[in-house]
């Protein structure tokens, strides 16, 4: 008692040299992570910030040393939205992207829902179907396969064989609704059954409202899929550039206007905007689909 009486009121307690050394380590891996993770940022923004800015100079300019427009061309956008074919390319990949999504999502779900609620015999081994058809690269089959839809359909110059084999599916988006479709507790399902609903009741109104952040992932990782695709538009649509996509009439779009920077950035952006912006406005979602189909297998 006669100690503490004898410290001058108001005075603290000093930290000792461990919790100092303690406090000042924190603080500098709090200083190296963060400025890891501006160094990344900058890392993947930068060159967006580039092409932005290159898409916003003159012709001369955009052949010159400097970053900073000295003017800021806004006509550029309007000049390659007024290339002949530029919306005609906007027009075919939405409704590639769009379509292809759509039927993706539809022909995945039931059999991602078979997959992950059924028990019958064979399961497993379908289950390592969908796998092994992952692993197989598509340039190993589009000899025939170009041969069935140009030959036999006479479908060349369009991207309807793009589109029409989704309708029947896709082993990857399977595979990732029926893992996420797997952390859906079965007595939900049970509760809808008892209730009277059958297979397919269940499915739309107890799995599909549950499953939505997983079919959205599905849904954006499909998109995007589409969106830039290139391989599928050169196989099927180059003899006919009326059936081009963004990704392929960029291509050529490119060629027209190699000395034009400022153009072909500008052209760059608008193909990109689309998927920032989707992407934007459905991370949440789609972080969501992704992290839960790992939870259980």
């Amino acid at each position: 008692m006669a100690q503490v009486l004898d410290k001058p009121l108001g005075s603290k307690t000093r930290p000792s040299p461990a919790a100092r050394t303690a406090r000042r380590r924190a603080m500098l891996e709090w200083i190296a992570v963060h400025s890891l993770g501006v160094a990344a940022a900058l890392f993947f923004v930068l060159p967006f910030v580039f092409v932005l800015l290159t898409s916003l100079m003159s012709d001369s300019q955009a052949l010159s040393r400097d970053l900073v427009p000295h003017t800021w061309e806004w006509g550029n956008y309007k000049r390659v939205l007024d290339t002949p074919g530029f919306l005609t390319w906007w027009r075919n990949t939405l409704v590639y992207a769009g379509l292809g999504t759509v039927l993706t999502v539809a022909s995945s779900l039931p059999v991602a829902y078979a997959l992950a609620k059924f028990r019958f015999r064979g399961r497993n081994l379908s289950l390592m179907l969908v796998i092994s058809m992952m692993m197989l690269p598509p340039q190993v089959i589009i000899i025939p396969m170009y041969l069935f839809w140009a030959k036999q359909l006479d479908l060349s110059g369009t991207l309807w064989p793009l589109i029409i084999p989704m309708a029947f599916g896709d082993a990857f988006s399977v595979f990732l609704l029926r893992q996420f479709l797997t952390t859906i507790p079965n007595e939900y399902l049970d509760a809808a059954k008892v209730d009277g609903c059958g297979e397919l009741r269940t499915l739309l109104k107890v799995v599909v409202p549950m499953a939505r952040p997983g079919l959205a992932a599905v849904a954006l990782f499909q998109f995007f899929y589409a969106w830039n695709d290139y391989f599928g538009p050169q196989i099927y649509a180059s003899e006919n550039p009326g059936a081009w996509t963004l990704s392929y009439g960029l291509e050529s779009f490119k060629g027209a206007h190699h000395t034009d920077w400022n153009l072909t950035m500008a052209a760059t952006v608008l193909v990109m905007a689309p998927v920032i912006l989707v992407f934007f406005f459905a991370q949440k979602a789609f972080v969501e689909g992704v992290t839960l189909t790992g939870v259980k297998g």
